[in-house]
């Protein structure tokens, strides 16, 4: 059994801004069903472009459903450059840490909002750049977005890119690419 924080139970146990906003100004759907884990993240923006609220729906984890909560309440006040700042890690520690095998979760909340951010700029509704080339077709993970974490969490091994962003978690066909990539971010190539 995996060891949460009081605070991370807290958000499981009473989630912050769960529902929809009516017209939101950017909304994205991450993850899938099919993975065990999906988001949809919304925020409105008031007279000053800053972010005035902030909801989620979620299909997943305890560890899935306190990181939407907690990164509900992180973004409420921000600008979307300041929100797009905020990292993956910067959610588990908002929640006192998540195990390393619920690390996905924080990801896919961050996926989520830069999404919804994304969807305010441009209009279009998808939650990653057609162009990115997937990775790990069991969980749909795309070459850049495991790229990213690795750089962004200093990840050394796949073990830890799987926990990350479920990548290499299915099939395992993709575990070799994922280690290309960490050879490849860390010099040994």
């Amino acid at each position: 059994m995996w060891e949460y924080s009081d605070k991370m139970m807290d958000h499981f146990r009473n989630p912050r801004n769960v529902g929809k906003i009516e017209h939101p100004d950017g909304e994205a759907t991450v993850g899938s069903l099919a993975c065990g884990d999906a988001l949809k993240f919304q925020f409105r923006l008031g007279p000053d472009k800053r972010i005035v609220e902030a909801k989620f729906q979620t299909f997943g984890c305890a560890s899935a459903i306190a990181s939407s909560s907690a990164l509900t309440e992180m973004v409420v006040g921000k600008t979307l450059e300041e929100a797009r700042q905020i990292t993956n890690q910067q959610i588990a520690d908002y929640l006192g840490g998540l195990p390393p095998q619920k690390m996905h979760c924080s990801v896919m909340g961050r996926e989520a909002m830069e999404a919804a951010i994304k969807n305010y700029e441009t209009g279009e509704k998808t939650d990653r750049n057609l162009e990115d080339e997937v990775l790990c077709t069991c969980y749909n993970v795309s070459e850049n977005e495991v790229r990213r974490v690795i750089t962004e969490n200093q990840l050394t091994t796949v073990e830890e890119v799987t926990n990350y962003t479920k990548a290499g978690g299915g099939c395992g066909r993709c575990k070799g690419k994922i280690q290309a990539i960490l050879d490849e971010l860390h010099g040994m190539k």
